[in-house]
Parts: C-alpha cells; structure tokens; sequence
C-alpha cells in the first residue's frame, strides 16, 4: 500500500487525530483502491495512468475519464511527481468542489508536501494537516478565503504547452513535459530510414519518436502507438495530426502484453515507477517487445549505459547487437528469425 495513500485515510479514520466525517460521495483524483473505501457509500476515481486505472476498476470502483461540470462535497487528491502537475491537479479539484466541500491532499514528504500545503493555504486560506509514515495529508474547506485568481494561474497545468523551440505539446506531468527526452532524440537520430510495414511504438508518450518515424521512413505503412498516460495519448493525437498514414492510439498498459505482432518496434522504456527506479520495469518492456515481433522482425530501442539490458537478451535466443552509443546511451538492435 502507498503511504501517502494510507495517510491520506487516516483523514477519515475514527481514530485520526483531525477526522472528517466519510462523506456520502466524493471523487478521487489520482484514484488508487485502498480496502477502507470500500465501505464509502459513493466514490469515483479519475487515473489517467492505465495500469493504476485498472486497478482500481478491478478493485470494484468506479472510474470516470470525463469529469465534465460535475461537482462533489469532498475531492480527494493523490498528485503526480511534477510541480506543476500538482497545482494543475489543486485546480482540478478546486473546479469539481461543491459549494462549501472540501478538498484532501496527501502526499510523501520527499515529494515536498510541507511545501505544496503551503500553497494551498496561500490560495485557499485554512488548512489542517497530519504527519504519519513520512507523508502529510492537508485538507480545505471551501470559503470566502478562497482565491480564485491563484487557482485559474494553477490551471494552465491542466492543457498541453508548447515545447520551447519545437512545434510539439506536452502536458504537465507526463514524461518529459519541457523538452524533448535526449534518450528519445538519440534513438530517432540512429534510427535507419529504411524502416517499413506495420510499426508499433511502445511507450509512446507524447509522440516525439512517433513522429520522428513517420518523418524518417516513407516505407513505413501504419504507426501503432501504445502508451499508459491518457494525458500523454491526447498530446500525441495532436503533435501527430499533420501525418497521413494510418495511426492508431492505445491506451494500453505495455506489461500486460500487445494484442498482435508488428515488422518493427521501437521503444525508450520507462525504468521509473513514480519516484523510484524500477529496472524491472524496462526489462518487462524489452520482454514484451521480443514476443510481439512478426517474422523477420525488428527491435529497436534505447536505455542508458548502465542498465543491464544485455543480461535479457543474452537469454532471449534472438539476434541482437548495440548498433551506436555515446557517453549516456546506448542503442540496442535486436532480430527476430
């Protein structure tokens, strides 16, 4: 269980030390199940991160992707890593508060919660917080100490930006939000324009190598773009909108397998789960990718120097060899026959 999560429950628990009454609904921003939900009467999570939305679907809640202008008396808020993200998230919660709710926030010290409570008493007056497992949970009551004008300048973290210099968008809080991921441009720049027939770009975030591709590779006859951050997917839609081949946008969580097989796969894996490295994660990925390439097929993907991704294909019985690298990354080709 996630600390912050628990911490965040200890808000309602009879046994907490600044308790607020379950309420008869509420919406989780950021929703991740947790057993004491279950015995609220009413509650609805919004997670734009495929994995943790299936989570909670699983855990028999109810998950909503359009909040439209519908209000609830309390809004739970568990945010991302980003500064922005959280106050864009702060906002969110600010637009779907009933007159009089409140909003709850909890969040690991080290994410700076100390700080983020202090912005939020800067834009909504009064807040009271507990300590417990290294996190702090916050919570305000709507007022006339509320001010707007802080709220609406939070809420630009909630749409696509432009990326500085480039003619891409990303939004707060998905991966590599300001600038092009140096990762992913070392890929693009070694990718071979003799790519062709059905590709797929696993973990596509934003769209950048997507776009590189399309680009790059006349031969390549349709793009299919699988990524878990349904923030990221929107971005992509847009930054991919002047190409006229064949795209399709998957909302889908890599690790749980791709529904079919492709001539070539490009892919930066992720090897972060949150705040914490997760090399377990990249090697899922690579794992994944392996099983998903048709005859012939290719593999192309990028990992910085020290992860140890040579120890799996060593085992993977498939052709494979690092085809470039400079001093942080490396470019691995792997062949299926």
């Amino acid at each position: 269980m996630l600390p912050a999560l628990d911490t965040l429950m200890l808000v309602f628990s009879p046994e907490g030390e600044k308790t607020l009454h379950v309420p008869a609904r509420a919406l989780f921003l950021g929703a991740v199940p947790h057993p004491a939900l279950r015995e609220w009467p009413d509650i609805t999570g919004w997670q734009p991160n495929k994995a943790l939305a299936d989570a909670w679907e699983r855990g028999g809640f109810v998950r909503i992707g359009d909040l439209g202008d519908q209000r609830w008396p309390v809004v739970l808020v568990l945010p991302g890593k980003s500064r922005e993200e959280t106050l864009a998230w702060f906002a969110m919660a600010r637009d779907h508060l009933a007159p009089g709710g409140t909003v709850v926030v909890a969040m690991p010290n080290t994410a700076g919660a100390r700080r983020f409570e202090k912005l939020l008493a800067e834009a909504a007056g009064e807040v009271v917080s507990l300590q417990k497992h290294k996190c702090r949970a916050f919570h305000a009551t709507e007022s006339d100490d509320f001010k707007p004008s802080v709220f609406d300048a939070w809420r630009a973290g909630l749409l696509p930006q432009d990326i500085s210099e480039t003619s891409f968008v990303a939004q707060a809080g998905t991966f590599s939000a300001n600038r092009i991921d140096p990762g992913s441009a070392f890929l693009a720049e070694h990718l071979p324009r003799t790519l062709q027939g059905t590709v797929a770009d696993l973990g596509a975030g934003w769209g950048y190598l997507s776009d590189a591709i399309l680009r790059r590779c006349p031969k390549v006859e349709s793009l299919d773009l699988f990524e878990a951050d349904a923030r990221a997917m929107t971005c992509a839609r847009a930054n991919l909108s002047a190409h006229d081949r064949p795209i399709r946008y998957h909302w889908h969580d890599v690790t749980t397998g791709l529904p079919e097989k492709y001539d070539t796969i490009v892919m930066n894996p992720p090897f972060h789960t949150g705040q914490v490295t997760d090399v377990d994660l990249g090697f899922r990925f690579l794992q994944v990718a392996m099983a998903s390439l048709g005859r012939d097929g290719e593999l192309f993907f990028v990992a910085n120097r020290q992860l140890p991704y040579e120890g799996v294909l060593e085992t993977s019985g498939l052709e494979w060899r690092i085809t470039a690298e400079d001093k942080t990354y490396k470019l691995l080709f792997v062949k299926q026959h």
